[in-house]
């Protein structure tokens, strides 16, 4: 398998004087065609491992230390947009209420949060954004307003635009953040369809207990650090839930799933 991101004694730097040091030293690689879930309390570095998947952030210069993304270590963000669909909580403020919400699809051809007059999409890209609103379930809502949809259809919709250019990974971080139970949990429903199809998700949360049975790999991230990393079972233990929280914590399993309780 390729390697989508390889880290080897990553330190990065952020903070309005660059003086919170977000990564120390982490090694660690992702592969493509491999599903991860990203876990580790607020505060913790995932927010800055995303960053350096999407591209937006380089590590510090040091011997010995390299950021390489699928095997380069020069890269220009608009290629990797073609390779990794991103997948924020905060993307959801970035569109006007009245953008339609095929039109939100749309707009990731452009690079755009939106579609403004003038611009033009060819018939392959339509397509494909339609292959992507069908694969969420929200084929019938695509003439919303995007402003008069619940918080889980937008949620699903700016995962279809994520989609639409068929990366080869798909990067969720927090897809479940703000949404009743009824909505996370139909949003759940859509995503473990895509991993039992093959899709590539890298999963990021502070929950365990939204970890998919599908996912069969866990990477705990404490204090900018690398905590554990292998295979989820051997990963989400009572002692090392404990540790990565700071509670006492139990973890039970049924089904794949893993609950976790103080």
């Amino acid at each position: 398998m390729e390697k989508l991101l390889e880290l080897t004694g990553a330190r990065v730097w952020r903070g309005d004087d660059a003086s919170v040091e977000a990564l120390r030293g982490v090694t660690l690689s992702l592969h493509e065609g491999e599903s991860v879930a990203i876990l580790g309390p607020n505060g913790s570095g995932k927010s800055t491992l995303l960053a350096l998947l999407a591209g937006a952030l380089r590590i510090e210069a040091a011997d010995g230390a390299g950021c390489r993304l699928f095997g380069e270590e020069l890269w220009d963000i608009e290629s990797l947009r073609h390779r990794i669909g991103l997948v924020m909580p905060e993307e959801v403020s970035r569109f006007g209420p009245d953008e339609s919400a095929f039109h939100v699809v749309l707009s990731v051809f452009r690079g755009a949060y939106g579609v403004v007059p003038g611009m033009r999409f060819s018939m392959a890209e339509r397509k494909a954004a339609s292959r992507a609103v069908d694969a969420m379930g929200v084929e019938a809502m695509v003439e919303r307003p995007f402003g008069c949809l619940s918080s889980g259809e937008k949620r699903r919709f700016l995962i279809a635009r994520a989609m639409a250019h068929d990366p080869g990974v798909l990067v969720l971080d927090e897809p479940t953040t703000a949404l009743d139970f009824a909505a996370a949990a139909g949003l759940q429903r859509v995503l473990r369809r895509l991993l039992k199809r093959g899709r590539t998700l890298i999963w990021v949360t502070h929950h365990p207990g939204e970890i998919p049975p599908e996912i069969g790999r866990v990477v705990m991230l404490k204090e900018g650090r690398v905590f554990a990393d292998g295979p989820k079972r051997d990963v989400l233990t009572d002692r090392r839930l404990s540790r990565l929280f700071g509670l006492h914590l139990k973890a039970t399993w049924s089904d794949g799933w893993c609950e976790v309780r103080a």
